[in-house]
């Protein structure tokens, strides 16, 4: 029998993605995603963080005109240095209301006592977040090519 694969199985506990929009993802606390799901263990908290919250910066900064290669070195800064480090740096990202919630969200990492779990945790969330960049605007070359 052929399984209908427009939407989850029945016994499937994984969650369905809801649908939202930009504009809905843009609304999102992000500090708070990152305060709660950090240093979660694997489960809601850490797939909001990873999903919509992953989404969500990635609408943020693709908006103030980030690119995906400044986003993946901050995520290497993280990594080497840690969130503490790369939250006092003057300019995270290039562009200063791109800076400005970078280091807000760094900061709302950097106050959690996660240690160096965090610090790869946060690396790999914006390494996420320079992917989706990466693909928005991948997409949007596409569009125009067409």
């Amino acid at each position: 029998m052929r399984r209908d694969t427009r939407g989850p199985d029945m016994n499937d506990d994984a969650p369905y993605p809801p649908d939202r929009t930009d504009d809905e993802l843009a609304r999102l606390d992000i500090t708070v995603l990152l305060r709660y799901g950090l240093t979660a263990a694997p489960g809601t908290r850490r797939t909001a963080l990873f999903g919509d919250g992953a989404a969500a910066a990635a609408v943020i900064l693709d908006r103030l005109g980030t690119e995906p290669r400044s986003v993946a070195f901050l995520a290497d800064t993280v990594r080497a240095g840690g969130l503490a480090r790369a939250a006092e740096l003057p300019e995270p990202l290039p562009r200063r209301e791109a800076a400005v919630l970078a280091r807000e969200w760094l900061r709302a990492g950097a106050e959690l006592v996660g240690g160096i779990a965090a610090d790869d945790t946060a690396a790999n969330w914006l390494r996420a977040v320079a992917t989706i960049i990466e693909l928005k605007q991948l997409t949007r070359a596409r569009g125009r090519s067409t």
